[in-house]
């Protein structure tokens, strides 16, 4: 913020803003997961809307809600690519010693454990 960036700042205010609203609604502290699910909700939002901007043709609005979304993104937790998640599917696969379509709802839990501590 020493750099008077009027644009993070405004971005970020928005995101304290809805914690708050989450925290006034809920009446709890939020969790970790609450947050995340803050930030993955706003940078739906932002997409939804940079789609609507190209189909009006307002590249001008367009650009102000992709660099939100950029920068949504930074505190996003990163989503595995197609070869860390074989990865991780391998070795859940081979640690559990899962062999069949049965399997499928334990190794789906087993995925989303490893995976929410990445």
């Amino acid at each position: 913020m020493l750099d008077k960036d009027v644009f993070v700042r405004d971005t970020l205010r928005l995101v304290t803003s809805e914690i708050k609203r989450f925290e006034v609604d809920k009446r709890q502290e939020p969790t970790d997961d609450d947050i995340i699910a803050i930030l993955k909700r706003m940078a739906k939002q932002r997409k939804d809307s940079i789609q609507q901007y190209k189909d009006g043709g307002r590249p001008d609005l367009e650009e102000i809600e992709q660099n939100e979304l950029d920068l949504l993104d930074k505190y996003l937790p990163q989503a595995l690519n197609g070869d860390a998640l074989k990865d991780a599917l391998q070795a859940i696969i081979s640690e559990h010693n899962f062999s069949g379509m049965q399997d499928m709802g334990k190794c789906y839990e087993g995925t989303k454990i490893q995976t929410s501590q990445c």
